[in-house]
C-alpha cells in the first residue's frame, strides 16, 4: 500500500447528533476530534491525540450521549472548532516534523467525516481548513481493493473488515477505539503484497434536483451548499420559469455517483434560514435545462474562466454602448461590445435581457453594486448568472412566441351561466385564508410569512381582499397546489407572527374563497353570498366557452368581445364594475383553466330553446403591457386606450391581458 505522503494521519470525529452511516445527515455540529499518526516506510505509529470541541449550540441527543459518553458540561469546557484544527495541525506539523517527514495524508473510514461534517460546518463558520483536509485516503476503498470478496464498499464497517482479515481489535472510549482499530486494519494491509493506492481529491455524472433556494442565490451559493463534494465543471444549472425568472430550482452534476448520493443526504440542510429539498434527477433533465443554443451564445461562453452578470429591465432602445456607459471603467466588460449578449424574442425585439462577462470577481462585484441603479428612466437588477442560465433563457425566449395563436374555436352550444365565475368552484380545500394581515402588508411579507410552503403555492396564487374604500381588509387567500399542503399550512402557520400581529390561517375551499372574491362574506356563520341583486353593481351574465385544455395560456386570463356594440357596452359597464365595485378584488385572478366571454343580449333565451342557434362570439386581439407603474389603476389604463372598446384584467404579475 503506497501513499502520496510518507506519513498518514488516522482520523476520526463525532459530532453532536447522529454518527456512523448516518454522519452530517442532521448538520449537528463536531464535538470531538482523534487522530494518530503512521509512519509508513518504519511501519510505525505516534501518540494518539483527542480533542473535545466546543459547538455553538450546547446540546447532545440522546443517542449522542449514548454512543459517545459524553456530556454537556464537558463539552461547555472545551475549545471552538477554530482552535481545535489549529491544535490539530500544530501537533500534526510537529510530529512530522520530528519523524524527518515533510508531507502527511489523512486517512478516513469513510468520506462522510470530511465530506459532510467539516467542510460544511466550516463554510457556515467562515473558517478556513488547513490543505490537509482537501486530500484523504479512504480507507474502505483500499480495503476493498485488497479484499474485493469481503462485499460492497458501502456495506463494510471497521468491525467486519478486522473479523475478514481476522485481526482481533481493540475496546476502548468512542473515538480512540475506532482510531486504535484502523491503524491496526492498516498495518495489516502494508504488510500484504498491494498495488498503489487512489488518493481522492476534494472536487457527475449523475444529477440531483435542488428545491427550495433563494432567488437571489448564485451557483457560488450552491457550491457553498454541497462543499466538500465534487460539482462536475460546468455542473449548476439554474432553473427557471415561463417568465424567464429563477423559480428556486437547480439541477446539479457531480463527479461521480457516490458523491450524488452523499448530496441526497443533505436533503433539507440550510441555506440561511430556508432548508433544501435535494431529490434525484437524470442526465436528460440536465441537459434539457444546460443544453447548448446558437453560434452566437457558443461564442460567448467560449470564454473561460469568465464571470457572468445578468441584467434585466433594461430599456428596449439600450445599446451596447448605453450598457457600457451604465457599467462605467470600475466594472470593464471582456473584450468591449464583444463580451454583451443582448436576449431577443424571434422577430427581434429586444426583451430587456442581457448577459455581460467580466474577467475576475472584483470587476463583477463592482458592477452588482449598480443593482437597482438607473439607466434613461428605468432601474436596472443585476445578479450573479452562470453559463447554463445563458442558455437557458436563449432557448426560451428564441422558441417561443410572445403569445400564443389561438385555433378556431368550435362550433360547440355556449351555456351560459348566471354570474361570473372568476374562480373554477370546487368543494376541495385546497385552499387557505389569511387573516388578521397587518394593513401594510404587501404580497412580499405574505411569501415570507409562507417561509418553505411558499414553493407550494399555485401560479397567481395570492389574493388579497380590499375594503369599500379598496385598502387592505387584513385578509387574504392563498391557493395551494393540494389540500394536504393547504392542510399543512394551515397547521403550521396559524397563529404565526408577522410584523407586531399573529395572523390566523385557515383551510378553505376555491368555492368560499371565491364568494368573498367577489363580496361575499365568510364567518362563523357561514357563507353569505355577493350583494349582486343591486342593479348598477351587478355585472352582466356571462358565458362560459369550452376550450381545449392544451391551448390555455397559463399566464394570464384570454377575454374575447361580443361581436355586437350592445355587448362592447355591456363589456366596458363590467371594466367599470371592477374599477369602482365596493367589494374590489385585488385582482380577482387571472382564470387559467377556463375562458370567460360575455354573453350577447338574448343569450339566455337561446340557451333556454333548444331550436334556436347560439350566437358565437369572434376574435379579438390580446395585447400584453409591460412596465406599467405600479399605482396604475383601471381607469388609467382605460384613458390610455382612449376610443377602443376594451376589456382589462390586471393579473398579480403586474402584467395585462387585454381584449381589443
Amino acid at each position: 500500500m503506497a501513499s502520496h505522503s510518507d506519513t498518514l494521519v488516522v482520523f476520526f470525529g463525532a459530532t453532536a447528533g447522529a454518527n456512523g452511516g448516518k454522519l452530517g445527515s442532521d448538520e449537528r455540529e463536531l464535538i470531538l476530534l482523534v487522530w494518530q499518526i503512521v509512519d509508513l516506510r518504519e511501519k510505525q505509529v505516534g501518540k494518539l491525540q483527542r480533542r473535545l470541541v466546543k459547538p455553538d449550540t450546547l446540546e447532545l441527543t440522546d443517542q449522542c450521549k449514548e454512543e459517545t459518553g459524553l456530556t454537556v458540561d464537558e463539552i461547555c469546557k472545551a475549545d471552538s472548532l477554530d482552535a481545535a484544527l489549529q491544535q490539530f495541525q500544530q501537533s500534526v506539523s510537529a510530529e512530522v516534523k520530528a519523524l524527518g517527514r515533510s508531507s502527511y495524508t489523512l486517512c478516513v473510514d469513510g468520506p462522510l467525516i470530511i465530506r459532510q461534517v467539516l467542510h460544511p460546518e466550516a463554510s457556515k463558520k467562515n473558517l478556513v481548513l488547513p490543505e490537509c483536509f482537501y486530500t484523504f485516503v479512504d480507507l474502505k476503498k483500499e480495503f476493498h481493493k485488497c479484499c474485493p470478496n469481503a462485499g460492497p464498499v458501502k456495506d463494510l464497517t471497521l468491525p467486519s473488515m478486522l473479523e475478514y482479515v481476522c485481526v482481533p481489535g481493540v475496546v476502548d472510549q468512542v473515538g480512540l477505539q475506532e482510531v486504535k482499530n484502523m491503524v491496526l486494519l492498516l498495518l495489516h494491509l502494508l504488510a500484504e503484497p498491494y498495488s498503489d493506492s487512489k488518493t481522492e481529491a476534494v472536487d457527475s455524472e449523475t444529477v440531483i434536483r435542488a428545491r427550495g433556494l433563494p432567488w437571489q442565490s448564485s451557483d457560488q451559493d450552491i457550491a457553498r451548499f454541497f462543499k466538500g463534494l465534487n460539482i462536475a465543471k460546468g455542473g449548476v444549472a439554474l432553473c427557471l420559469n415561463a417568465q424567464g425568472r429563477r423559480n428556486g430550482e437547480a439541477l446539479v452534476r457531480f463527479i461521480n455517483l457516490e458523491h450524488r448520493d452523499m448530496a441526497l443526504d443533505r436533503h433539507k440542510h440550510h441555506m440561511g434560514s430556508r432548508y433544501i429539498e435535494v431529490y434525484k434527477a437524470t442526465g436528460e433533465e440536465f441537459l434539457k435545462i444546460a443544453g447548448g443554443t446558437s453560434n452566437e451564445v457558443a461564442q460567448f461562453l467560449s470564454k473561460e474562466n469568465q464571470v457572468i452578470i445578468r441584467m434585466r429591465g433594461l430599456p428596449f432602445t439600450a445599446t451596447a454602448q448605453d450598457v457600457l456607459g451604465f457599467l462605467g471603467p470600475d466594472s470593464p466588460v471582456t473584450d468591449g461590445t464583444e463580451g454583451l449578449l443582448f436576449v431577443k424574442f424571434p422577430d427581434g425585439r429586444p426583451t430587456g435581457d442581457a448577459f455581460v462577462l467580466f474577467a475576475c470577481e472584483e470587476y463583477a462585484q463592482n458592477a452588482l453594486k449598480k443593482h437597482k441603479q438607473i439607466l434613461g428612466k428605468r432601474y436596472i437588477e443585476l445578479f450573479r448568472s452562470t453559463a447554463a442560465e445563458v442558455q437557458q433563457v436563449l432557448n426560451r425566449f428564441m422558441s417561443t412566441p410572445l403569445i400564443s395563436t389561438l385555433p378556431t374555436p368550435p362550433m360547440v352550444p355556449v351555456p351560459v351561466l348566471a354570474a361570473p365565475p372568476f374562480l373554477p368552484t370546487a368543494s376541495t380545500r385546497d385552499c387557505v385564508r389569511l387573516r388578521g394581515l397587518p394593513y401594510t402588508a404587501a404580497i412580499e411579507d405574505i411569501l415570507d410569512f409562507m417561509g418553505e410552503h411558499t414553493v407550494d403555492i399555485k401560479p397567481h396564487g395570492v389574493h388579497m381582499v380590499l375594503n369599500q374604500q379598496g385598502r387592505p381588509s387584513g385578509d387574504a387567500f392563498i391557493q395551494m397546489k393540494s389540500a394536504d399542503r393547504a392542510f399543512m399550512v394551515a397547521q403550521k402557520c396559524h397563529k404565526k407572527m408577522m410584523k407586531d400581529r399573529y395572523v390566523e390561517v385557515f383551510q378553505c375551499s376555491t368555492e368560499e374563497m371565491s364568494f368573498v372574491l367577489m363580496g361575499g362574506t365568510l364567518n362563523r356563520s357561514g357563507l353569505s353570498p355577493p350583494p349582486c341583486k343591486l342593479p348598477c353593481l351587478s355585472p352582466p351574465a356571462y358565458a362560459a366557452f369550452p376550450t381545449p385544455a392544451a391551448v390555455l395560456s397559463t399566464e394570464a386570463a384570454l377575454y374575447q368581445p361580443p361581436p355586437s356594440r350592445a355587448a362592447d357596452a355591456l363589456t366596458l359597464s363590467f371594466t367599470l364594475n371592477l374599477s369602482f365595485n365596493p367589494w374590489p378584488l385585488s385582482p380577482p385572478v387571472s382564470p387559467s383553466t377556463v375562458s370567460y366571454f360575455a354573453a350577447p343580449p338574448g343569450s339566455v333565451a337561446a340557451a333556454v330553446a333548444p331550436q334556436a342557434t347560439p350566437l358565437l362570439p369572434q376574435h379579438g386581439a390580446l395585447v400584453r403591457m409591460q412596465g406599467l407603474p405600479y399605482n396604475a389603476g383601471v381607469k388609467d389604463i382605460l384613458s390610455f386606450f382612449q376610443g377602443y372598446q376594451v376589456s382589462v384584467c390586471l393579473s398579480f404579475s403586474f402584467k395585462l391581458i387585454w381584449v381589443c
